[in-house]
């Protein structure tokens, strides 16, 4: 015990260190410029628990929240409501596990000496020192493809948001325009620069969901609505599966943690989040679902039934700007990994950074005018990729890096309050892994790829403007 108390006294104070001279740094520069200093620690310098808080509750709803009515048609009310509170719990605890196997990466390290200093630690690093490059490999694979197709997310939701106020312009040419300006984001160098992004991205959501909840709620009900869901189970699984996304927001948990000064107390950040963002989801979808029963079936983004308004107009725009952030937070992640490919990861210039990076953004761009899919396109990667990322790969992670005694007695973070043994945390992280595996990939990606699928044949690739309603040149008698 005594022993054991001293190791933990070794890594805070190894993190305490780290602190101080990052807080050190941050005094020399005010030395040098109080006022201007003043601005930029306001706006651009964010490393507290506040701001932890501010970019995983922000990063997490973004266009989900205009997916989620659409879902709750698809497998009816009460399972959209339990299933959000479930994904949620069961996505903070796997957030909590990234970040236990982050502290115990970084109390290692730092044992070593090893420093930090212009050098962002990403999950693949993590992986790859606790578990061998086997696991750095699948690590990178999947946290990759899921960042790139969650960026790709970003661009078509732009362009289906900004046509419900100009639709002078097909969806494909405003994913074109939305490309060129969300390529800016190459000029944010980390997450530390992301904080008054992060406030105004939650301010954001919270005003286009509680806009959603009143406005449907003053609409009232369409006559002759219908509540018949769930009618089919590839419906179902795919509603399902559009929830496991919107909860499984933490593949950039390392990230933010890193730009955390004190990543020690990141503890139960991701669950305060979900419970504020629960606060969103929970009325707004319900709701509109309320309001609109089946017509969402075919109507994927909750703005296309809302009656044009000042107040939609305004969610729209809020939206639009909400979505650059959140492409920003989904890339990131990618542009560090890209640094680090070509060697330009130590770089001060933001400038030659911001050219480094650009390479990242054409296949994203790319992607987004090949698969406009609105909705389907999200639960296909929740349940492809989201399901691996942030549920399945850290429940077997923690289970193999702290499968030995020797590992558990030296474990730089003990079992939690709520669950003191490790037995316990390792019987969850099982029901984690069966569950997510099953539900998740596998009934989930039968649905979601069997819609995903069913879009294409329908609107086929490239399509110009998914899901818009027909001119009326097109429309015969």
């Amino acid at each position: 015990m005594p022993g054991e108390k001293q190791a933990e006294g070794a890594i805070v104070e190894s993190f305490n260190e780290s602190t101080e001279n990052e807080e050190k740094e941050v005094e020399l520069e005010e030395k040098g410029d109080h006022s201007i200093f003043s601005v930029k620690s306001l706006l651009w310098h964010g490393g507290s628990v506040y701001d932890a808080w501010f970019s995983f509750a922000s990063n997490q709803v973004a266009q989900v929240l205009l997916t989620l009515p659409y879902s709750f048609s698809q497998m009816g009310m009460l399972s959209g409501i339990i299933l959000q509170i479930f994904y949620g719990v069961l996505g903070s605890w796997t957030a909590y596990l990234i970040s236990v196997l982050y502290i115990e990466y970084r109390s290692r390290k730092e044992k070593e000496n090893f420093s930090f200093k212009n050098h962002v630690i990403q999950w693949f690093e993590v992986l790859d020192d606790l578990l061998g490059p086997y696991w750095k490999a699948i690590g990178l694979a999947f946290n990759c493809t899921f960042l790139l197709f969650g960026s790709v997310i970003q661009l078509f939701a732009c362009a289906s948001n900004i046509y419900y106020i100009n639709d002078k312009l097909d969806k494909r040419t405003w994913t074109y325009i939305f490309g060129a300006c969300c390529a800016t984001t190459v000029f944010i160098p980390s997450f530390h620069n992301y904080r008054i992004w992060s406030f105004l991205g939650l301010a954001m959501t919270t005003y286009t969901a509680w806009y959603l909840t009143i406005a449907s709620l003053v609409h009232g009900q369409t006559e002759g609505v219908t509540h018949q869901g769930p009618t089919k189970l590839v419906l179902y699984f795919t509603g399902a599966t559009n929830i496991l996304y919107t909860f499984g927001g933490h593949a950039v948990t390392v990230e933010i943690m890193h730009a955390m000064w004190k990543p020690q107390k990141f503890k139960s950040i991701y669950l305060l989040a979900t419970l504020y963002v629960f606060t969103l989801t929970i009325p707004s979808a319900t709701s509109v679902y309320w309001a609109f029963g089946d017509q969402l079936l075919d109507h994927s983004n909750a703005f296309s039934l809302l009656p044009h308004s000042a107040w939609r107009d305004a969610a729209v725009i809020l939206m639009l700007i909400h979505q650059f952030i959140t492409f920003g937070f989904a890339c990131t992640p990618l542009y560090f990994v890209w640094e680090k490919v070509v060697g330009m990861h130590d770089t001060k210039s933001i400038c030659l950074r911001a050219v480094c990076r650009l390479p990242v953004v054409i296949p994203i761009w790319f992607l987004a005018i090949i698969f406009p899919f609105f909705g389907p396109i999200n639960s296909a990667v929740g349940s492809l990729l989201v399901s691996f990322t942030v549920y399945i790969i850290p429940a077997l992670a923690h289970m193999f890096t702290y499968k030995s005694a020797s590992a558990r007695k030296n474990a730089a973070e003990k079992p939690p309050f709520f669950l003191p043994s490790w037995t316990a945390v390792y019987a969850l992280n099982t029901f984690t892994i069966i569950w997510v595996l099953v539900i998740g990939f596998g009934l989930g990606g039968w649905a979601s790829m069997a819609n995903f699928i069913k879009q294409v044949d329908t609107f086929g690739l490239f399509a110009k403007c998914y899901q818009c309603p027909p001119s009326p040149s097109s429309v015969h008698y």
